[in-house]
Parts: C-alpha cells; sequence; structure tokens
C-alpha cells in the first residue's frame, strides 16, 4: 500500500499529538498528583435535613480548628438555607454544603468562592473572607425553572465598626 507523502505528515502529526496528550496527562495523573477525589464524603440526600451538620444550617463559631467559622448551607429546588450569611471580616471560613434534590452551583459573586453542591455529596471550601460588603451567592449550575430566582447573600461585616 503507498502512502501520500501528506498523509504520512498528517499520520505522524496524529500519532505526536496523541503520545503528547498521553505524557502530559501521565505527567498531570502521577507526578502532580491530580486524579478524581475517590474520598469524597458523602450522605443519604433524600434525609440531608436530619443529618449533622445539615440538620442545623447557617454560620457556627468552632473552636479548635484551622477555621473560626462554619458555614452550612443546604440547598434545594430554588432556594439556599440559610437566605443569608453574615460572617466578620478577616476570619477563616469553611463553607460546607449539600444538595436535597438536584446539582446546585453555590458561587459568591466578586470572591473565590465557588462550589458544586450536589446531591449525596458533601462539598466543602475553606477560605479568608477580607472584603467588607454583601455578595450576591447565586446558584451556577441550571437546576430547574426556578434557577434564575436562586439566590442568598453573603454579609462581611467590619466587627470594629459601629452600625
Amino acid at each position: 500500500m503507498h502512502l501520500h507523502k501528506y498523509e504520512k505528515y498528517w499520520l505522524v502529526f496524529g500519532v505526536t499529538t496523541l503520545v503528547a496528550f498521553l505524557v502530559i496527562l501521565g505527567i498531570g495523573a502521577f507526578h502532580q498528583g491530580s486524579h478524581p477525589n475517590n474520598g469524597k464524603k458523602t450522605l443519604d440526600y433524600e434525609k440531608a435535613k436530619e443529618i449533622a451538620p445539615f440538620d442545623n444550617p447557617g454560620v457556627h463559631k468552632v473552636e479548635g480548628k484551622d477555621w473560626d467559622y462554619e458555614v452550612v448551607v443546604l440547598a434545594s429546588a430554588f432556594y439556599y438555607n440559610p437566605p443569608e450569611i453574615e460572617v466578620p471580616l478577616g476570619a477563616k471560613v469553611k463553607f460546607i454544603g449539600t444538595s436535597e434534590d438536584v446539582m446546585h452551583g453555590f458561587e459568591v459573586a466578586g470572591t473565590n468562592i465557588n462550589m458544586m453542591l450536589e446531591p449525596g455529596y458533601i462539598s466543602e471550601y475553606v477560605t479568608v473572607v477580607n472584603k467588607v460588603g454583601e455578595f450576591l451567592i447565586v446558584c451556577n449550575e441550571y437546576c430547574g425553572t426556578g434557577h434564575t430566582m436562586m439566590h442568598s447573600m453573603l454579609k462581611v461585616v467590619d466587627p470594629n465598626e459601629s452600625e
């Protein structure tokens, strides 16, 4: 069988690209440790309201941990519980969230806080809140007809300022 020289070039280019892709993927997976998280925390999403910490959503001050506050969020059809979150400026906060029904997003606009809330899984994100203000929390995963109405508010307050 005879191959035209341009066919040979394209075959070499395709095989080289495939090998390069596999090498990059291998380096990322084995050397740098990029791999799916198989240690993810799970729960029975149908009973999420009965399982700690989701039986008491809201902001909780904690002691003896690497963070100052835990914000527990339970998402369900077009609603975040709690509807409003208030934390002090400079606090290290661990956001803990899950969903009762379908996949929801949890993005705090204007910050680095962005999680995917999946039914049956617990999502966690630790950050330091370092900007005073009110930040809109939106669902950035389409979750149904009321998706556009699913929002909440994060208030970061300066404890040194009197109101």
